[in-house]
């Protein structure tokens, strides 16, 4: 098969696309011919090397999959040759309490396929029978690749985690990001205000056309909870979505209303963060840590796709030889919504 992966860690150029033999599934699990697969900023970080996470090399990037069933391990049920469908990115073990519970996302094994698995940029790839989920009729499959990571981690985000309410006021940071994209979206759908923030204007456009009711443009030079502040006659935000932390963090508990919660599912601007701790208790703000869901949502987000609830967005789609290009797009951040490499 071919594949999109790297063999030592590095810039873009280290991207390649070569050969590698055919997976094969055992028991229990699918084969699944690839047809679209999207990035995601895991596959930058692997590429450039995480000191405390070791991947054995050659590594195939690649957590947001559809594709076709093409094979099947023994005892699989439910799936058969010829099925599109969708992968769920996350894997646990399915035998722990918390798998048990239905809160797989926080079974101790838990990982990401294209993680420490090889993922689904390329045109062949083996997944637990769990984690194939099958498709809508109506979204494209470059639609669908477009979706696991990005709507599981939002819905878990706003739902699951800050117990969303009609009503309140969300703000989305980095809008135009996967995880922004499907924020604003969802906070929409279940009856919530939406400001949406960016660096660049034509993000701060496209996020009101996807149905933010205000935005906000920040910068080093803009008093972020000066302006939040002014957008809500001084109340502040109820729930805020954010994935970068670093200095903006500070800013953002200022902001933020009284019994308000903060959500973050990353740290790409930094992990060392300064907070005033009197904001925090005075006002009764929560600040929650979220990463992924449960594979039951993803069916929830599925079937709001297919009724037309939610809608995928997606910046550009590139073949797979373009890995390296695609790659270089998304780490200069001139992307909104999900860039998606078309396989087959």
């Amino acid at each position: 098969m071919r594949a999109a992966l790297f063999r030592q860690h590095g810039g873009p150029e280290v991207m390649e696309v070569a050969e590698l033999p055919d997976p094969t599934p055992g028991p229990g699990q699918v084969l699944v011919r690839v047809r679209a697969a999207a990035l995601n900023h895991i596959d930058l970080w692997l590429r450039r090397g995480l000191p405390t996470m070791k991947i054995a090399l050659p590594h195939v990037p690649g957590g947001d999959v559809c594709g076709v069933v093409a094979g099947t391990g023994a005892g699989v049920r439910g799936v058969k040759e010829g099925d599109r469908v969708v992968i769920n990115p996350g894997i646990s073990c399915g035998r722990c309490v918390r798998c048990l519970a239905g809160e797989d996302n926080l079974c101790p094994d838990y990982h990401l396929v294209g993680e420490h698995t090889w993922g689904g940029q390329a045109e062949l790839l083996v997944v637990p029978a769990a984690n194939v989920a099958l498709a809508p009729p109506g979204p494209s499959d470059e639609q669908l690749a477009a979706l696991p990571i990005g709507y599981l981690t939002a819905w878990q985000m706003l739902l699951d985690r800050a117990r969303l309410k009609a009503g309140e006021t969300v703000l989305v940071m980095a809008a135009g990001s996967g995880v922004g994209v499907a924020a604003i979206q969802i906070a929409k759908m279940h009856g919530a205000r939406v400001i949406a923030a960016a660096s660049a204007d034509e993000k701060l456009a496209r996020s009101r056309a996807l149905g933010a009711d205000e935005t906000l443009r920040y910068g080093p030079d803009v008093d972020l909870a000066g302006e939040l502040k002014r957008l809500t006659q001084r109340r502040g935000v109820d729930v805020v979505i954010d994935h970068a932390g670093g200095p903006t963090l500070s800013q953002l508990v200022r902001a933020c209303a009284r019994g308000g919660r903060i959500v973050t599912c990353g740290a790409t601007a930094g992990h060392d963060v300064s907070v005033d701790l009197r904001y925090v208790f005075w006002r009764q703000i929560a600040l929650l840590g979220s990463t992924m869901a449960s594979k039951a949502r993803l069916l929830d987000i599925l079937g709001f796709v297919a009724d037309g609830r939610l809608a995928p967005v997606i910046d550009r789609v590139l073949p797979l030889e373009k890995v390296a290009d695609a790659q270089r797009v998304l780490e200069a951040r001139q992307v909104f919504g999900k860039v998606v490499l078309r396989v087959d």
